[in-house]
């Protein structure tokens, strides 16, 4: 078979144009964007509409040429009882997919007229994982002693990186003459991954000098960062926080519209098809809620897929459901990354959770939230109404069946 080359050619002309700095002011996005238009034949006045500085884009997106709008709503109220949150709270959802935050306010309104969701973070580290290689089985097995014997110069090397992250533990996994060696940090209000980076990437250029190696990669992949693992259940990623609430047989009945038992028999057969699928933890929609949190409130998206892995639990009681929700891996930030732009700052504010010392009340607040959704998407299949839910709210049309609503 003979492959002609393409007669297709670029050349500079057909790059997008970059303009001196990047080009973030209003002008140059203008340009660029009235660049794309003439290229693609495409109108793009709604992406081109928008009341935010594009200077404040800098850092978060490269040839910017507008925006994205996301519909926007907002859930409430959730009553949280935690260490770092308490109170009240309504919390933003950016989403297109219909239903979704009428179905995370009912099983909100649920928990608060119950009483509350208690919370409670019970880790908050952050990690990266660099692998380092030997010639022999015994160098890399006399390394492992040797990270621990030199922690403290380790941990001054990475720390004089950055004025945030602290180096609280290394944890070694040997694999033949390969070691991986986990570096566990505290970021702060920061989700801090490229914080971290740079700190590990100091700290093995240092390693590299003073001790005998055949290389060195900075990433394995066993930290699970934007991957899904059974290593961050036994681990952990970021904020490990749990949320849970007794719900009262007639709470259960009067917002879910099912009985206790029922609700719990929804948990138990969907746990047998999780185990069946060979799924890394167990929760009915964790991804639903945390996307559009995110989306609203500046998180780096693709963190969803390790924060959602986690466990929800129903435990059945005397006159009702205890339920839970354990995320082991969830990052999230009130500093720094996209939580500083216009609309995406508004939203943390909405909960009183933007800027330093705040992420503690933002990952209670979104793990009450979560344990909202689980509630209500058992309820929506125990009672039958998951289907004409999603035809009521999910479909661009007024009308449809009646399903029961939260009440005020």
């Amino acid at each position: 078979m003979n492959f002609e080359s393409s007669s297709l050619t670029t050349d500079a002309t057909d790059l997008v144009p970059r303009y001196k700095d990047q080009g973030y002011d209003s002008d140059r996005v203008a340009r660029r964007r009235a660049w794309v238009e003439e290229r693609t034949r495409a109108s793009l006045h709604h992406v081109g509409s928008y009341s935010i500085n594009s200077e404040e884009m800098r850092g978060n997106i490269e040839n910017p040429v507008g925006v994205a709008q996301i519909p926007l709503g907002v859930a409430g109220p959730l009553h949280v009882r935690g260490r770092n949150a308490q109170g009240l709270f309504y919390v933003p959802f950016a989403t297109t997919e219909g239903a979704l935050v009428r179905s995370y306010e009912r099983g909100m309104v649920a928990i608060t007229r119950a009483g509350g969701v208690e919370t409670s973070i019970v880790a908050d580290e952050n990690q990266i994982s660099p692998s380092f290689f030997f010639e022999t089985i015994g160098e890399g097995s006399s390394f492992i002693p040797w990270l621990k014997e030199n922690f403290d110069e380790i941990k001054r090397i990475a720390e004089s990186t950055t004025s945030h992250g602290k180096l609280k533990s290394i944890s070694c996994h040997q694999i033949g003459r390969q070691v991986i060696a986990n570096f566990g940090f505290h970021t702060g209000d920061a989700q801090g991954m490229n914080m971290i980076v740079k700190a590990v990437d100091a700290v093995c250029r240092w390693i590299a000098q003073n001790r005998r190696l055949s290389h060195y990669f900075l990433f394995s992949g066993m930290c699970s960062e934007k991957r899904p693992s059974g290593y961050l259940l036994s681990r952990g990623k970021g904020k490990w926080v749990t949320a849970g609430i007794f719900l009262p047989e007639g709470i259960i009945f009067s917002y879910l519209g099912c009985t206790a038992r029922r609700l719990y028999d929804v948990w138990h057969s969907t746990l047998m098809g999780h185990l069946n699928a060979n799924a890394v933890g167990y929760n009915g929609q964790y991804a639903n809620g945390l996307t559009a949190i995110f989306i609203a409130t500046g998180q780096d998206v693709a963190n969803v897929v390790n924060s959602a892995c986690g466990i929800t639990n129903f435990d059945l009681a005397e006159g009702g459901l205890y339920v839970s929700v354990t995320l082991p891996a969830l990052e999230v930030a009130t500093v720094g990354g996209g939580t500083g732009l216009a609309t995406q700052r508004e939203c943390l504010e909405m909960m009183g959770c933007y800027g330093a010392g705040k992420s503690g009340k933002f990952a209670e607040i979104v793990a009450g939230a979560v344990l909202g959704g689980e509630l209500s998407m058992g309820g929506a299949i125990a009672s039958g109404e998951f289907a004409t839910a999603h035809e009521r709210y999910g479909r661009n049309r007024p009308g449809g069946p009646s399903i029961t609503e939260p009440r005020a």
